[in-house]
């Protein structure tokens, strides 16, 4: 595979219309596998770091996210040049995760666990055995941080002290977890994702909880959640609009009738 078709592969993935280059160093870094130069628009591959061409086709995906978050930010400044004061933010894994998701649907890359029979069991274990358990104790473990908080209030003992001094749990951690413990969540997402899922609204927290079953990363769940809670902020801003403008137009109407009413009469 050359750097051309490692470009075409690129744009059959996700179209840009910001002119870039794809270029194969010949080299190999103990550093990084590839940068993106945003000021060239030029991706660079340290080819010499990779064995097989899938773990090429992952470095230049990562590295063409980098290029179509900077393409979106010059159409947002108008082509003034944006600032980069950090890179890899959730926008940036939640883009490149779908950009991976779309090169696995189109036959451009695989995770691969196919390849290592051991992996797959190894990760079977790890979900049933880890994920899920540590989920299903963390659950039982706010539910139990509950009960303490209303004998604490029975005792009339600050359930802060009893947090701090006797469990020495930081009071964030213990505000997670009671939190988790009061959701309906399945557990075979794993504890972190479970916190992502109760920090969301309750009308939000099916729809995020499938999406991780199905196999979308958290930084995906999140964007997905992020972007349509902005759209339905958005929708109630332009509905409250709307009926003020009714509200003013009917008032409006009245005043001109009454105006009219008055000429008539003169």
């Amino acid at each position: 595979m050359n750097q051309d078709q490692v470009k075409e592969i690129l744009l059959d993935i996700e179209p840009s219309q910001l002119e870039f280059t794809v270029t194969f160093t010949g080299k190999e870094s103990k550093k990084v596998n590839g940068l993106y130069k945003p000021d060239t628009k030029e991706i660079l591959l340290h080819n010499k770091n990779f064995s097989v061409e899938n773990q090429l086709i992952y470095t230049a995906i990562h590295e063409y996210t980098h290029h179509l978050l900077n393409e979106t930010q010059l159409n947002q400044s108008g082509g003034l040049r944006p600032s980069y004061n950090r890179v890899h933010t959730n926008a940036f894994w939640a883009r490149f995760h779908g950009l991976l998701e779309t090169a696995e649907a189109k036959g451009y890359y695989v995770i691969g666990l196919e390849n290592s029979p051991e992996l797959a069991q190894l990760t079977e274990e790890i979900k049933k055995n880890y994920l899920e358990t540590n989920g299903r104790l963390m659950q039982e473990f706010g539910q139990l941080l509950a009960k303490a908080h209303r004998l604490c209030q029975e005792a009339n003992i600050r359930y802060e002290d009893y947090i701090d001094r006797v469990l020495k749990l930081p009071r964030t951690a213990a505000k997670s977890i009671t939190k988790v413990a009061a959701t309906q969540i399945n557990p075979a997402i794993g504890f972190e994702n479970m916190k992502l899922i109760a920090s969301l609204p309750k009308e939000k927290q099916q729809e995020a909880e499938q999406q991780l079953l199905n196999g979308h990363s958290p930084d995906s769940v999140s964007s997905l959640m992020k972007k349509k809670a902005e759209e339905t902020d958005a929708r109630t801003r332009l509905e409250k609009e709307k009926q003020r403008l009714e509200k003013t137009i009917r008032q409006l109407t009245a005043r001109l009738e009454l105006v009219e009413e008055n000429l008539a009469n003169l």
